[in-house]
């Protein structure tokens, strides 16, 4: 049994208990939600502060990497091509129907408010400021980083990354700066490509259903495009490209627990490099507009 003494101390403490007479065991049931909901935010805050120094110290590790830039050019264009040109089926099909749906949904809002002269205007500088590098670079984050993700997260529960280390290679000049340095050159070009297939589906949606003519439609294009629009376009499609590259880095080196964990790796890295795409497009547009 407790005595009064005791049973003052735990309740400050905020602790029900049931006292058995019988065999004068006491059961302790905690009122611990405040307590609990405290503590796994700051679990929760730590592992994020914990893998935002892992994913820097990765980033500066590939950086240091670059010395060995002439070494491991192989490597890079082989990344290159991976990352780069056999994506661009997939961009351009994307492309095509995402200048198809911009024209349709500019030709809406416009419709009472101006005329459809200003379509080519409005569609185009959406395409090349938002709707092409943005989507281009969740596109690409779905294929490479989920891809890179895959390859790095097997290599490390099969310990392949452990037989690198043996021989004195360094798995982040080898395997991480390769991928991140292709994926920084190769998203402002896949772009370039997008944004052109984007505004020629455009085109062809407002002149075979619109009626607007190439020459309204190009003329305005011509009239109000901005040579910053485009480099703007292009400046944050090199942070998407490296953002895809070092989270599905990271999270591919730091996979653990067989397949599934690959598989979760997967998954993860496809997840958060989406998500970063969305922040550092509303972060780089607060920066630079």
């Amino acid at each position: 049994m407790l005595n009064p003494k005791q049973r003052k101390i735990y309740s400050l403490f905020e602790i029900d208990y049931i006292a058995s007479e019988k065999n004068h065991e006491v059961k302790l049931m905690k009122n611990t939600f405040p307590v609990a909901f405290v503590g796994k935010i700051g679990n929760k805050t730590l592992n994020v502060l914990q893998e935002v120094g892992e994913v820097a110290k990765l980033f500066f590790g590939i950086i240091k990497s670059f010395s060995r830039l002439i070494k491991s050019r192989k490597l890079i264009l082989f990344q290159m091509e991976h990352i780069g040109v056999n994506s661009l089926p997939l961009v351009l099909i994307v492309a095509v129907f995402t200048g198809a749906v911009a024209a349709w949904q500019a030709a809406y809002q416009l419709k009472g408010i101006a005329p459809l002269s200003f379509l080519g205007a409005a569609t185009s500088r959406a395409i090349i400021t938002e709707l092409g590098p943005v989507l281009t670079g969740i596109i690409i984050a779905g294929r490479v980083g989920a891809s890179i993700a895959a390859e790095l997260g097997t290599m490390k529960v099969t310990e392949q990354i452990d037989a690198l280390e043996s021989m004195a290679i360094s798995p982040v000049r080898y395997l991480a700066m390769p991928r991140f340095l292709a994926s920084i050159i190769m998203m402002p070009l896949i772009v370039i490509f997008a944004n052109f297939i984007a505004v020629i589906g455009a085109y062809f949606v407002s002149n075979f259903f619109m009626n607007v003519s190439s020459a309204v439609f190009f003329g305005s294009v011509k009239r109000y495009f901005l040579i910053s629009d485009f480099i703007y376009g292009l400046i944050k499609t090199i942070f998407f490209g490296g953002a895809t590259a070092l989270l599905g880095c990271h999270i591919g080196l730091r996979t653990e627990g067989g397949a599934e964990g690959v598989g979760f790796s997967t998954i993860r890295a496809f997840v958060l490099s989406a998500a970063s795409i969305l922040v550092l497009d509303y972060v780089l547009w607060m920066l630079f507009v």
